[in-house]
Order: structure tokens, then C-alpha cells, then sequence
């Protein structure tokens, strides 16, 4: 597959009102859409991966960023470490990150039904008995949702812990 030419864009970022016209436009060339979403606050090989792989499951790849306050609320006290400048700015350099949307609200399904994905990946983390956000709407759409393969040892979480000698 193709993957369009985004890299003149330093910052990948788009409103959710921006990200439907330039969706729409894909969709008219018949090209497949491919969404996930995450905090990334401190970019490690797992996310590199990830993305990567999430990429590959079609031509188009959008991530939903959770805000600074959205990651403070998931995450606790102290996070995010990067602010959202930041992190939008670092997931922009990726040649295989077409789009960053940042959402604000606890869930991410409201992106995800405004994005119509016609592939939701997810990390190897979710295990299979969860519920992933949005899927269900993505499968009734005709969408499929596809779980990522985890990279082990590899988390921000992790990272912190072994930074802080704990």
C-alpha cells in the first residue's frame, strides 16, 4: 500500500471538523482508514512498533492523543511528562503518522465514530476479554478491529519505575 505524503506537515495535528474533510477525501480514492489512539508521553520502542504495525493495516493512519489533562486523569499525578506540544510535535515526525487528533473527553469512542475507521488497531496489552473502546461500533460499521502484537518490557510506566530505582 501507498502511504500518502504527510511529511511536509511539522505538525500532524488537525480539529476533528479538519480530519473529516481530509478523511473524506481518502475514503473517495478508496483508501483504508486505520485508527488508534494512546497518550504516548514518552515514545519508546513499543510505540514505535505499534505505530508502525498500525500503519501497515491500511494507507491512512490516524491517532487520537489524549490531552494533558486526559493523561493526568488515566495516568496520576505527574503525568503526562511531555505536554501535548510536545508529543504532538514527536508523533508528527513519524513518517507512518498521517494524522493526530487530540481528544479531551475520558473515552475516546466519540472519535472514533467521528473518524469511521474501517480498521481500529489496539496494543497486545488489551487482553481478549476486554472490551475495546469503540469496537463494537467499528464492527458495525463493517470495520474490523485488529490487536497489535505487545511488546514486552516496553511501557512508559515501566520506563518510570526504572528511572525512579523502583
Amino acid at each position: 500500500m501507498t502511504r500518502p505524503d504527510s511529511s511536509q506537515h511539522r505538525d500532524k495535528r488537525l480539529s476533528i471538523d479538519e480530519l473529516r474533510i481530509y478523511l473524506d477525501a481518502h475514503r473517495d480514492r478508496g483508501e483504508k482508514i486505520v485508527f488508534t489512539n494512546g497518550c504516548f508521553d514518552i515514545i519508546h520502542a513499543g510505540h514505535v512498533r505499534y505505530l508502525r504495525s498500525s500503519a501497515e493495516l491500511g494507507d491512512v493512519l490516524v491517532v487520537g492523543l489524549n490531552s494533558d489533562k486526559s493523561v493526568a486523569k488515566i495516568k496520576g499525578e505527574g503525568r503526562p511528562v511531555y505536554s501535548i506540544d510536545d508529543r504532538a510535535e514527536i508523533l508528527s515526525a513519524f513518517s507512518f503518522v498521517d494524522y493526530l487528533v487530540v481528544f479531551e473527553t475520558e473515552s475516546v469512542e466519540p472519535i472514533v465514530r467521528e473518524v469511521r475507521p474501517d480498521v481500529l488497531a489496539k496494543g497486545g496489552d488489551y487482553v481478549s476479554d476486554e472490551v475495546v473502546v469503540g469496537g463494537e461500533f467499528v464492527k458495525s460499521i463493517g470495520g474490523q478491529v485488529v490487536r497489535l502484537e505487545y511488546v514486552e518490557g516496553r511501557s512508559t510506566s515501566e520506563t518510570l519505575r526504572r528511572q525512579a530505582g523502583t
